[in-house]
């Protein structure tokens, strides 16, 4: 172990003892749901703890907050999609209906599309998606997006190679 490592925890340490209690009130108050805000605090404190690069925070808060506000649009998003998701199984027949471990892998996989695709544009999202999941062909997505064909063909190769070649 590096010897930065040891301070790290230090310092993790010293940030949870001094300011968990803080997030913990500030994220109750964002979300209104006190399950949320602890799970969100314990994340919040578990990225610091595993980032690459030690820092040295000069405002604790701010820099809590940051994070905080990260997973909170991270978990608004993936609650849009597991609604979006069960949703669309409410309209298939029963008979059809996938199980539930089919379903809990569908939703996992639908969550790490949406990590792959964060960042990128929206018309590369949309052209990526609507190719791959909707069947639709190069020229009718760039009508729908008002761009070239050649654009669209640009937008799904550099999706295809976020989803490729991602970490």
């Amino acid at each position: 172990m590096s010897a930065a490592k040891p301070r790290l925890h230090h310092d993790v340490q010293s940030l949870y003892t001094d300011h968990h209690g803080w997030l913990d009130g500030w994220l109750r108050k964002r979300l209104g749901n006190s399950f949320d805000a602890a799970d969100l605090a314990q994340d919040t404190f578990i990225r610091v703890l595993t980032r690459d690069v030690v820092e040295v925070i000069r405002e604790p808060r701010a820099y809590l907050t940051t994070i905080a506000q990260g997973l909170i649009a991270n978990q608004y998003r993936h609650r849009q999609i597991e609604q979006a998701y069960l949703d669309a199984l409410a309209r298939i027949p029963e008979q059809h209906a996938p199980s539930p471990e089919v379903r809990a892998v569908m939703l996992e996989t639908l969550m790490e599309i949406d990590r792959l695709l964060d960042g990128l544009d929206m018309d590369v999202r949309k052209a990526f998606l609507w190719s791959q999941l909707d069947d639709l062909g190069h020229a009718e997505i760039a009508e729908r997006l008002n761009i070239s064909i050649s654009t669209v063909k640009r937008h799904i190769a550099k999706a295809l190679t976020r989803c490729c070649f991602a970490e």
